[in-house]
């Protein structure tokens, strides 16, 4: 959601900036725009509504027009709208009434009406509906001549989350920047330093990464940068060294991104799950340190949003039924309201693909401060959830480009049942049990690969078929109710028919009042456990004249059926997946949607 770059150097900005806006693409966006102090001394801005196209089209008209756009410091942004509509009036950079400051933001203003009301009172046009440019405007009216001295001043009257970049037009040479609640990292190399809110857009150009921490600022020069904390002394800071390099996203043949990441799960799973087994057993590295005096340990809770939630959900029951010990699964939105039963004794496992999601991380710290252990699965590596966690677990899943995920789903299961199966071992389970579960886990990419390989046809047919309905239902029980409602989940973010999954058992409680003749009903029945009852619940949809699909170990006679061939009980969600993940692809390609980047969705969302 959003993304910052920055670059102040001995190399042209501008070209910095657009390939820094790229690599943040995938996080999701409306509008773009850049700044460049040029080389003549003025501080030029341009900026685009939509796609990155029309912004690099905005840069080729301003040059023809013979615009001095050749600079080496400046910063860009892609926005993704929260105050005011994706307008190119809306877009990042912010410049303030007279010009002193621009300003590029993520995060959100709270308070941003009192300070615009203030402001206008005192005379100040605004020129935007952001909470943005408020920012810019408040420094301007604070200005002291001196940049540092005025954003310390400023500061604290912003309540919220930001992270922000900031050119001062008395030095044409300098990128100033802060953190609070919001991702903000800083890169250096022989050509200059680089800025950016996600380490997409920094590893090109080194895997020497610093973190902002909350309430610090940064000065950024081509040859010198330093470090301030909150009071503003200055810091010395550690790098952090990101061992995978993340390259240009290429679709390397595939017509989007997300069939390309659907097809990798099998290949990003082994990758996550090798370096966790071993002959027969299951090891977590430097996480084991989470898991000591294991026998103290009396409750397990998964926090999530999104997909991560459903990882959750799907880890609430395996981690149950493996070991025994209570566990849950919360929403981490929603985790304030059930804080208070977290303590020393509680395990919390936080999932998040990106370590940045807002919410998440706030749970994070909120189970922190209430003495939890605490255990992070992300996928990228020095991110605020994986910083502040206890420990943490890393997906090996690569850079995930579609909004909709579908290979980090994936090896986030893979992980909880690792987790799941080293408690199952501290918790004395028997070898009988424990064994079959961690040689299906093992052998859980070919599985992968054979669902992947048999149900391509008939998720295209399925496809077919509904693409032109209105609305589609998803019915499961247990892990299969899972695994419907991350498909439900899937088909409504691509293809935007209205789709809902609901516990098959729960039908008959109002929820079958909606089939109707014709109605899409998918219902997952691969867990032998429950099968029997979800296949009487077919039963009542199709007698009120539902279409019915089901993801089944067997074929059902009144449904279309894809047969999934059988796995380990607890491990039927990675499977039920990948046939759902296929059916939502192939509805969106019918119904003409933009798969990769769905509207008003973003990949990384850091505002609350």
């Amino acid at each position: 959601m959003c993304g910052i770059i920055g670059y102040a150097g001995l190399e042209e900005a501008a070209p910095i900036l657009l390939d820094g806006l790229e690599r943040l693409e995938y996080r999701g966006y409306d509008s773009a725009g850049v700044a460049i102090f040029t080389k003549g001394g003025s501080l030029l801005r341009v900026r685009a509504a939509g796609r990155l196209t029309n912004l690099h089209a905005r840069v080729l008209e301003q040059l023809k027009a013979g615009a001095d756009l050749h600079g080496e410091v400046g910063i860009g942004h892609t926005r993704w709208a929260t105050h005011g509509e994706p307008t190119e009036e809306n877009a990042h950079p912010h410049r303030s009434a007279n010009g002193k400051y621009m300003v590029v933001h993520n995060g959100i203003i709270e308070n941003h009406a009192a300070l615009r009301k203030r402001l206008q009172e005192d005379g100040v046009v605004f020129a935007s509906q952001t909470d943005t440019e408020v920012i810019a405007q408040l420094l301007e009216s604070n200005d002291t001549g001196d940049a540092l001295e005025t954003m310390r001043r400023t500061l604290p009257q912003l309540e919220g989350s930001y992270a922000a970049a900031i050119l001062y037009n008395q030095t044409p040479d300098t990128i100033y920047c802060v953190r609070r609640q919001s991702p903000l990292l800083i890169a250096m190399n022989e050509t200059g330093v680089f800025l950016a809110s996600d380490s997409a857009a920094l590893l090109p150009h080194s895997r020497q990464i610093y973190r902002l921490e909350d309430g610090e600022t940064a000065m950024l020069k081509a040859a010198q940068t330093r470090f301030y904390d909150g009071a503003g002394t200055e810091i010395a800071k550690t790098a952090i060294e990101i061992a995978r390099h993340v390259t240009t996203a290429d679709r390397g043949g595939y017509q989007h991104f997300m069939r390309k990441e659907i097809d990798e799960q099998p290949l990003a799973v082994h990758r996550t799950i090798a370096p966790l087994l071993h002959q027969g057993t299951v090891d977590l590295g430097e996480a084991e340190a989470v898991l000591r005096n294991f026998e103290d340990i009396n409750r397990v809770l998964f926090l999530g949003c999104g997909s991560a939630y459903h990882v959750g959900m799907a880890g609430r029951v395996v981690v149950e039924e493996m070991t025994g010990i209570p566990a849950g699964a919360e929403l981490a939105s929603e985790f304030r309201g059930f804080a208070a039963s977290i303590d020393p004794r509680t395990l919390v496992i936080i999932v998040s693909q990106s370590g940045e999601t807002a919410d998440t991380l706030m749970a994070l710290r909120l189970a922190n401060e209430r003495g939890a252990r605490t255990l992070s699965i992300v996928n990228v590596e020095g991110s605020s959830i994986a910083s502040e966690s206890g420990s943490v677990i890393y997906t090996k899943a690569g850079l995930e480009v579609a909004v909709a995920t579908t290979k980090a789903y994936s090896t986030q299961l893979a992980v909880v049942y690792a987790v799941a199966a080293r408690l199952a071992a501290l918790r004395g389970c028997e070898q009988y049990r424990l064994r079959p579960f961690i040689h299906a886990l093992h052998t859980l990419p070919e599985r992968l690969d054979e669902t992947l390989q048999s149900t391509q046809a008939s998720a295209i047919a399925w496809a077919e078929e509904i693409h032109e309905r209105e609305h589609a239902y998803f019915i499961g029980r247990n892990l299969d109710y899972v695994g419907a409602m991350e498909g439900a989940l899937k088909l409504k973010e691509i293809s935007y028919l209205h789709a809902e999954a609901y516990a098959a058992g729960e039908l008959k409680h109002g929820t079958i009042s909606l089939i109707e003749q014709g109605t899409p009903v998918v219902a997952v029945c691969l867990r032998r456990e429950t099968a029997a009852k979800t296949a009487s619940n077919v039963e009542e949809v199709f007698a009120r004249g539902a279409r019915v699909f089901c993801i089944a170990a067997k074929p059902e006679a009144k449904a279309q059926t894809i047969v999934i061939h059988p796995t380990h009980p607890l491990l039927v969600t990675s499977l039920a997946v990948i046939p759902a993940q296929l059916l939502a692809y192939h509805t969106a390609f019918l119904r003409k949607c933009d798969i990769d980047k769905p509207r008003s969705l973003a990949k990384s969302v850091t505002v609350e």
